[in-house]
């Protein structure tokens, strides 16, 4: 299976999360910058709000596509425990990388919310969107800070994944939507035509459509 683009990923991820609109209780919250797009099909799809949620991938050393665990707003930090057993990376080299990480995820904070606060999720069904799913770091270090500020339900959905990584974010969240989960899986950039890189400017106009979109409902403030 192979997506045109994030567009077209979003628009059939959409039709799997139709049982969730029109609900008042219903959150869209996109991990930047891939899953925005994404995201942006599915919140207008189901008339729910959208925002994004700051998670930063830790990436092994020289190897930077290879998550050894990642971070997410509220002070998260989740470890790939299999990659740093097997690569044995010391903890001062976790933590090297968690503060180089942490300085990005505060600069996107600042890019794509301002003097915003996070979303209030307390009480909320939050559907946490990507646009796949490979190790799961990111997303897994999503859901437990989404459990700390106290969501209500926590449904990850991605358009594809690798199917072991499915089976476990399917465990940490209420529930997983999948598209697709081809085997063998190498990379998510392959199941798309078009994975050009998300840019903070498409990210900030596609949040500014989104409220400009729902005449006000979609404000991507959400907890003001």
């Amino acid at each position: 299976m192979i997506f045109r683009d994030r567009k077209d990923a979003g628009r059939q991820l959409a039709a799997r999360l139709k049982a969730y609109a029109d609900h008042p209780d219903v959150l869209v919250l996109a991990l930047p910058r891939g899953g925005v797009p994404v995201a942006y099909e599915v919140a207008q799809e189901l008339d729910a709000p959208l925002d994004v949620f700051l998670v930063r991938k830790l990436g092994v050393p020289g190897h930077e596509e290879l998550a050894m665990g990642a971070i997410a707003s509220g002070g998260v930090r989740v470890i790939n425990d299999e990659v740093v057993r097997y690569l044995g990376i010391p903890e001062v080299v976790i933590d090297a990388v968690a503060a180089n990480e942490q300085r990005e995820l505060e600069r996107r904070e600042r890019a794509y919310r301002g003097d915003r606060p996070v979303p209030d999720v307390i009480g909320q069904t939050v559907i946490l969107i990507d646009d796949g799913l490979a190790t799961g770091a990111t997303m897994r270090a999503a859901i437990a800070s989404l459990r700390q500020a106290a969501a209500a339900r926590v449904i990850a959905a991605v358009p594809v994944g690798a199917m072991s990584t499915c089976r476990k974010i399917g465990q940490e969240a209420d529930e997983l939507v999948c598209l697709h989960t081809p085997e063998p899986f190498y990379g998510v950039g392959q199941w798309y035509s078009d994975f050009s890189q998300t840019s903070d400017e498409e990210v900030l106009a596609l949040l500014a459509r989104a409220a400009t979109n729902s005449g006000g409902a979609h404000d991507p403030t959400l907890g003001t």
